[in-house]
């Protein structure tokens, strides 16, 4: 069977990663038709995922009862699945429970803490990111970990026969056990020659006494601005790209970064179309720039999708589906928050009064958790604006921080209520 890049988007035909393109087959009819995905074991082998998470993503994604029966290889989703949407279902699982988020490879092993933080360990790169805990299957992940320790011991346990067969392999070797079949006599001949001609090179050396000018120009890497930059623009476009925005937090400098790119090209389009732009054409923009799933994204988004008509238009409304789809970690909504905080802080400082309405559309169309914005709402902050600008947007949006607490406590006393 002809396998696919694990990372879809990658066209590159020498791309390393590869997996299985999913088979489905639709068995019964009527209410009780049934999807079987034939090779989940081999595609969930080479994500290094346990079948059953994939199984389970899918059942949440789709709406549907899920049956996982490992001991005879059977997966199977209530309903007829075509093998092509579950594909792109299984692209978005890879996005978000599979690809590190730092260098994008998809090369981890799923870490569950004692806190119930899912965690993506990069073997690649050494980094650990972590998993969108929103996402059902998160729990799911955390009441059914993986199984670590039974990998560990096999590694071990495979590291210990090597060392064993080695030093076999090392104890038979006619070398180390100074057999003379193979010629010792000869052999040992030849190493007190070359003993004698190793003792005369050696007196022809320098002494401590004698000076020898070493010139460190000879070898040294130029170290200047000017050799830095130089070296810089001969790297490749992307490696260029990854370099401009792989630091988390920092601002990328320079009007060239990937983000400005962005964002210059989403104020063109609004321009040249009247106020309007296609989600679809924003989202390939940002693959070709190679920050579609990169957090400070959300950030460049928040501050151009969006004008002083945001409310008047409902354009939160109208950009959900982009926005959900490249909102994928706490980190992600955050990032947006911080945006948000521009847009209205210092783009639009007359919509200052309107963020409990902004922010109530970001918390109706599922943009940003009740928990993330309590937590922003809690304290100003000058990672975005300056903190003056800050303490002002978060004293706005205090009636909607206000009805969110309350919203909560009195779920929270329902529940109680139920329990009696």
């Amino acid at each position: 069977m002809a396998a696919i890049n694990i990372r879809r988007d990658i066209t590159d035909p020498f791309y390393r990663y590869k997996m299985e393109r999913l088979q489905s087959k639709i068995e019964g009819k009527g209410n009780g038709i049934k999807s079987v995905i034939v090779n989940l074991s081999s595609v969930a082998h080479s994500l290094s995922r346990d079948p059953a998470y994939v199984v389970k993503f899918f059942g949440f994604e789709l709406g549907a009862q899920v049956t996982a029966n490992p001991t005879n290889d059977r997966y199977i989703i209530n309903g007829a699945h075509d093998a092509g949407k579950l594909q792109d279902y299984l692209d978005t699982f890879i996005t978000k429970f599979v690809l590190c988020e730092e260098c994008k490879n998809p090369e981890t092993d799923l870490i569950v803490q004692k806190d119930g933080t899912i965690l993506r360990n990069c073997k690649a790169c050494g980094q650990r990111t972590d998993v969108d805990a929103r996402h059902k299957l998160s729990s799911f992940i955390t009441k059914n970990p993986p199984n670590r320790e039974s990998k560990e011991k096999k590694a071990k346990g495979s590291k210990r026969n090597g060392k064993k067969n080695g030093d076999a392999e090392n104890g038979n070797s006619p070398k180390d056990s100074g057999s003379e079949d193979m010629g010792g006599e000869a052999d040992g001949g030849s190493d007190d020659e070359l003993t004698r001609r190793i003792q005369a090179e050696a007196k022809e050396l320098p002494t401590n006494g004698d000076s020898v000018e070493i010139k460190d120009d000879d070898w040294a890497v130029d170290m200047s601005e000017e050799a830095i930059k130089a070296r810089a623009q001969n790297l490749p476009d992307d490696l260029k790209r990854s370099l401009a925005i792989r630091g988390d937090d920092e601002e990328a400098t320079g009007g060239d970064n990937p983000f400005d790119q962005l964002g210059s090209w989403i104020v063109a389009q609004k321009a040249e179309n009247n106020g309007e732009v296609d989600d679809v054409e924003i989202y390939k923009k940002a693959q070709a720039l190679g920050i579609e799933l990169n957090h400070r994204t959300l950030q460049v988004l928040a501050q151009t999708l969006f004008d002083e008509n945001i409310i008047k238009k409902n354009q939160v409304k109208v950009h959900a589906g982009l926005l959900k789809k490249m909102i994928t970690s706490e980190r992600h909504e955050k990032a947006f928050l911080g945006g948000t905080e521009r847009f209205v802080g210092i783009d639009h400082p007359q919509l200052i009064s309107a963020i409990p309405t902004i922010l109530m559309a970001y918390y109706e169309n599922d943009l940003a958790s009740e928990d993330t914005i309590t937590k922003w709402g809690s304290r100003a902050s000058q990672k975005y604006v300056d903190v003056p600008t800050s303490k002002k947007v978060r004293k706005a949006a205090a009636p909607f921080l206000t009805w969110l607490q309350e919203a909560d406590e009195d779920g929270s006393d329902d529940d109680e209520d139920d329990d009696e």
